[in-house]
């Protein structure tokens, strides 16, 4: 039975209500995505949803450009970029004649819930419209166009908008649907041309979009460890030639073999004048004579299919934008959905606007602190972890702490690790310590694999896949004598463990024998790093995003593989242990069918119900499925099992194949939000250590035997949290390796209703409209 505190969907209903779903300006990757959401959520609560092609320009023609669809209309779009249903800019719904047109085309039909993706000029449009939409129908009226009764019925219009944009300049929102994937763009270039730079020890200049926005700049140049970046937000100060010269002459110096300078189309200096990639390619060429090159990005970073990121954000944001149509008043002020760390809020969207026009105003003023400032949390965080790791100072004049820390890699190799380890040495050594790496785990750390790190050996580290430390599954308590024993040689005050759910339980078996063995009583960190996404304590770990991207590129050729040869079901095995984060969000990135996973058991019915509901499909245009099964989620049902019940129950009806994806999805180079969350997290991981040493630093020596002292560093909800290792304990299920508790399994009816099934949907969460200074409410360890 329905708890009394929980908010269940099915109370909602969309019957008699039509929703209208428009795209306008720019396109940007995942918009499909939401559309995709949109119409299914629409349709599954039983309201009338209506394409509105070519955006207002379609709202203004009306006609064709107004189209009822229904659930197989938005088939096969989930993977393609840009937007199926059209946008252009539009001028005559700037003039108020255009509007009482497009609102005389919206009473036509009934549509009175508009659900708007675009950036801040689209937004601003929509809800200007909603402002004047009482008076357009009173002079409908008046005109004899429309009845009076239609003026009573359709008297409020709602608006709920999505920000599309692949620039992330919209202020609200951590993340607008396309930046992901324009950073892949990116970071597949970057990628690209670093092989041949290296290969003639060349400068490139590379030039991203962002007229008003530094943020693709910026998180590409985190992403790829740029040597410099421009942005319009944190201009250069005076004199920035010399220094980026002589910054470049000295990685040269060092046999780095190739310069990546990236620069934002809108980039300025302190005095507002404009900065374009050939001055910067000039200006290298004149000063050092270096082989440069110039690449301008241009449109292919629209292009390209939507990152899993993007497809996951497109489908929760679609949904929740039903869900706010439903529940809006007259009262309710239009509202965007959009992100806030892992959650999605609701804010009013002229609030958002503003700030987002602020921000210009404030660079236009050159008052650039309060552009960082007003650009929101995650920017900012970018920006200070950027300048962390760009320090303008030689390394042989930072100052010196005194302090020892090592870094190792614990558990299953992932993704983003060797980000992470760059990140800890290099804000280590600004921060004065003196870094040592640790290879092969706990057992290297055993046997003394331990040595000095310096810069210049972790250059070049992020884009690497895998571990360049090497690691290792075993736990430290086999070795408890010789890796104090090590402690006490190398003089070691600190540890940084990055790794998989081992990690965590070497940290509990650290912190457990610190009443025996003294040297363990220093500050320890571990950051979560497993494909598995398994770890108590975070939302997200290290890798696993590189690994949904695998799962959901190779569930994309697949399903493509069937479209000569119809009537096809495929069954896909992940990986996990028994976690099913990988089966359940790559099945949402997908959009698969059906997920089967450990942590929501299922039976022999249920399997029978799967088969009859893909029988059924085969019957629509539809003529294919999509299954995904967890490896750990049934000892029982198999992949084997499921596919030969497939194969016998579908006889006649689809033919069936099976795929175990395997280690593919532990290898490859790191996803853009890889590189970037083990590169944040890792630097603010060692600063958590620095302060902790300097507090636990008595009479010559380090001790620290508080459990605040022994943290991992997670994100929750909104936060990034430093949480004791001994706190988790309690949130664990040792035996299966994971968290009692975990957040995306709210995201697995979200996968079922676009797949057309019938389930229960708990939106406690949603539906509070909050406004824009509350999301970026900050607690002592600051958000991501």
């Amino acid at each position: 039975m329905a708890q009394p505190d929980r908010k269940l969907f099915e109370n909602l209903s969309g019957k008699g209500k039509a929703i209208g779903v428009l795209t306008s300006g720019g396109d940007a990757q995942g918009m499909n995505a939401a559309v995709r959401a949109v119409v299914r959520m629409g349709i599954y609560v039983q309201a009338k949803v209506y394409f509105i092609y070519e955006g207002y320009q379609g709202m203004v023609d009306g006609g064709d450009n107004i189209e009822e669809v229904s659930w197989e209309s938005v088939s096969s779009i989930l993977q393609v970029g840009g937007t199926v249903i059209g946008s252009a800019r539009c001028k005559a719904f700037r003039t108020r004649e255009g509007r009482l047109q497009a609102a005389y085309n919206l009473v036509q039909r009934g549509i009175t819930n508009l659900c708007v993706i675009g950036g801040d000029g689209s937004l601003t449009g929509a809800n200007l419209f909603r402002e004047e939409w009482s008076g357009l129908l009173d002079e409908l009226m008046q005109n004899g166009k429309i009845e009076a009764e239609a003026t009573r019925e359709y008297a409020h219009l709602n608006i709920v908008g999505m920000v599309g944009s692949i620039d992330n300049d919209f202020c609200g929102t951590d993340m607008t649907i396309g930046t992901d994937s324009a950073l892949h763009r990116i970071i597949e270039v970057v990628d690209a041309i670093m092989t041949t730079a290296q290969s003639h020890q060349r400068t490139f200049v590379l030039e991203v979009m962002g007229r008003h926005c530094g943020y693709l700049a910026l998180v590409s140049a985190l992403a790829c460890g740029a040597d410099w970046v421009f942005i319009p937000e944190y201009p250069p100060e005076e004199g920035w030639e010399d220094m980026m010269c002589n910054k470049l002459s000295e990685n040269r110096a060092r046999k780095k073999r190739l310069n990546i300078i990236i620069v934002s189309e809108g980039a300025i200096d302190c005095h507002n004048k404009a900065i374009t990639s050939d001055m910067v390619k000039d200006l290298v060429v004149k000063r050092l004579g270096f082989d440069t090159r110039v690449t301008i990005l241009g449109h292919v970073q629209r292009g390209g299919t939507p990152s899993a990121f993007d497809r996951i954000l497109a489908s929760r944001m679609g949904v929740d934008c039903v869900l706010a149509l439903l529940e809006a008043t007259p009262e309710t002020p239009a509202c965007v959905v959009s992100l806030c760390g892992n959650q999605a809020v609701r804010l009013p969207l002229m609030e958002c606007v503003q700030m987002t026009q602020e921000v210009q105003k404030a660079m236009d003023e050159r008052r650039f602190d309060d552009a960082v400032r007003l650009r929101g949390r995650s920017f900012e965080n970018n920006l200070n972890t950027y300048k962390l790791l760009s320090h303008k100072k030689n390394v042989a004049d930072l100052p010196k702490s005194n302090f020892t820390v090592a870094v190792l890699n614990v558990g299953a190799p992932a993704a983003g690790m060797n980000a992470a380890v760059r990140s800890a040495v290099r804000v280590g050594i600004t921060e004065g310590h003196k870094m040592l790496a640790v290879n092969d785990g706990f057992e290297g750390f055993a046997k003394g694999q331990i040595k000095d790190i310096k810069w210049g050996d972790v250059g070049g580290w992020t884009g690497q896949g895998g571990s360049l430390l090497g690691t290792k599954r075993t736990l430290p308590a086999k070795y408890f004598d010789k890796i104090a024993e090590q402690i006490r040689t190398h003089k070691i005050n600190a540890l940084l463990v990055i790794g998989g759910f081992e990690a965590f339980e070497s940290m509990v078996q650290l912190a457990e024998a610190r009443g025996i063995y003294e040297e363990y009583c220093i500050p320890m960190c571990v950051l979560p790093a497993t494909i598995s996404n398994n770890v108590p304590g975070t939302d997200l770990s290290l890798g696993a995003d590189t690994a949904l991207n695998a799962i959901m590129e190779t569930c994309d050729r697949i399903k493509q593989s069937a479209s000569g040869t119809k009537r096809r079901v495929f069954i896909i095995e992940t990986m996990g242990g028994y976690c099913g984060y990988l089966a359940n969000m790559g099945g949402l990135a997908a959009g698969a069918d059906a997920a089967y996973i450990f942590e929501e058991s299922f039976d022999i019915r249920e399997l029978q119900a799967n088969v009859e509901h893909l029988t059924e499909k085969m019957k629509t245009s539809i003529q294919r499925g999509l299954v995904l099964r967890n490896e750990n989620s049934n000892e029982n049902y198999t992949t084997d099992f499921i596919y030969q019940l497939y194969s016998e129950e579908g006889r006649g009806v689809f033919d069936c194949r099976k795929n175990v994806l395997g280690h593919m999805q532990q290898g490859g180079a790191p996803s853009p939000f890889d590189r970037n969350f083990g590169t944040k997290i890792s630097a603010k991981a060692v600063q958590w250590i620095s302060k902790k040493l300097k507090e636990t630093y008595r009479k010559g020596r380090v001790f620290a035997n508080t459990d605040d002292s022994v943290c991992l560093l997670g994100m929750r909800r909104r936060n990034l949290l430093f949480q004791p290792v001994t706190q988790l304990k309690d949130e664990t299920d040792f035996k299966h390796r994971i968290p009692k508790e975990q957040w995306w399994l709210k995201m697995r009816p979200l996968m079922k209703i676009l797949a057309k099934y019938k389930t229960s949907y708990d939106i406690s969460d949603a539906g509070k409209l909050e406004h824009v200074n509350m999301c970026r409410r900050k607690d002592e360890t600051g958000p991501i």
